[in-house]
């Protein structure tokens, strides 16, 4: 066992003494090299409990909060799932070892081919991913029986999210109140009725509208440790 699998295996008992008990999400996290996306200069905190740039703004989540909020989910195998928000992939392809399909939308054009790439490299064939934007979810494969966004909505979530999520479905965003921001969780229960309920507070760039412009995809001094 090498170093990595050592670490590896130190954060997912740790995930597990932090209230983490689906079985289901702890062996996902354990197939996912998560060094696999983080930035060369970085590899010493791939498998540290604490969310790490990847550029452009972006950061790959802190994995107490991917797991959280994966296991908040209830993510089964025959779940079609809605990702807003690509970043490096690392989520998605957690997601990818849970369900049937993912379908993720990430407005960075560069963030999305990078993400692809891991994909590929992974040989993980159930994953859709596309450019554009992810407050407008993806009407052409509506509805979802989940939607997960890691991105901050302000306030309530979009509209767009909302209608495409089938009834008896579950979303999981991040939304802000006031200064704070909290991970919120959403049942569908009917058309227009939610059961809702928060998990715990939290810290996302915020969700924003359309493809990211030219100036917003400049090459930065993040790079990437594979793909």
């Amino acid at each position: 066992m090498n170093s990595a699998d050592t670490r590896k295996i130190r954060l997912v008992m740790h995930l597990r003494s932090m209230g983490i008990s689906d079985t289901n999400v702890l062996a996902a996290m354990e197939k996912v090299p998560r060094d696999a996306f983080i930035p060369a200069q970085m590899q010493d905190q791939a498998y540290e409990d604490i969310a790490v740039p990847i550029g452009r703004g972006q950061t790959i989540s802190q994995p107490f909060v991917v797991a959280t909020m994966t296991q908040a989910l209830e993510v089964s195998d025959r779940d079609k799932v809605l990702e807003i928000g690509t970043g490096s992939g690392y989520q998605c392809c957690v997601l990818a070892h849970l369900c049937r399909r993912v379908y993720s939308i990430e407005r960075h054009k560069p963030l999305l081919l990078q993400a692809e790439k891991m994909f590929d490299f992974l040989k993980l064939r159930n994953i859709t991913a596309i450019a554009g934007d992810g407050m407008k979810g993806w009407p052409g494969q509506a509805p979802f029986d989940k939607i997960i966004c890691t991105a901050c909505a302000p306030g309530d979530p979009p509209a767009a999210l909302l209608d495409q999520l089938k009834i008896g479905g579950i979303m999981v965003i991040p939304v802000a109140t006031g200064e704070q921001q909290v991970l919120r969780r959403y049942k569908k229960e009917g058309e227009d009725t939610f059961a809702v309920k928060d998990l715990m507070p939290v810290r996302f760039v915020p969700l924003l509208p359309n493809l990211a412009p030219a100036s917003e995809n400049a090459d930065d001094e993040y790079g990437f440790a594979a793909g």
